[in-house]
């Protein structure tokens, strides 16, 4: 089996295992394991604006994490919360 450029280190009886446990999960238990990863990411988002804006509110956490993955119309439209107005300093969202 030859492996994608990076699982080139990957020994490859591993790399049989790993892709074999892969096409045994049912389509529920991969979407699971995307939602699972995605809420990851999210949290490393909120865990760096807590950094950069430790006096930040929970709602404005949010919004600033939000706004790393979503467009400013898109923020604009489904939150109201124009990231442009909100750049430098800690709004109190």
């Amino acid at each position: 089996m030859s492996h994608p450029q990076p699982y080139s280190d990957t020994d490859p009886r591993a790399m049989e295992v790993w892709i074999d446990l892969l096409r045994r999960k049912s389509p529920g238990e991969k979407i699971a394991d995307a939602l699972a990863h995605s809420d990851l990411v999210f949290g490393f988002a909120e865990m760096g604006v807590r950094m950069q804006f430790p006096e930040a509110s929970p709602r404005e956490v949010f919004l600033r994490a939000a706004a790393r993955h979503l467009s400013r119309d898109l923020m604009i439209g489904a939150y109201g919360w124009d990231p442009e107005e909100h750049r430098g300093s800690s709004g109190r969202a």
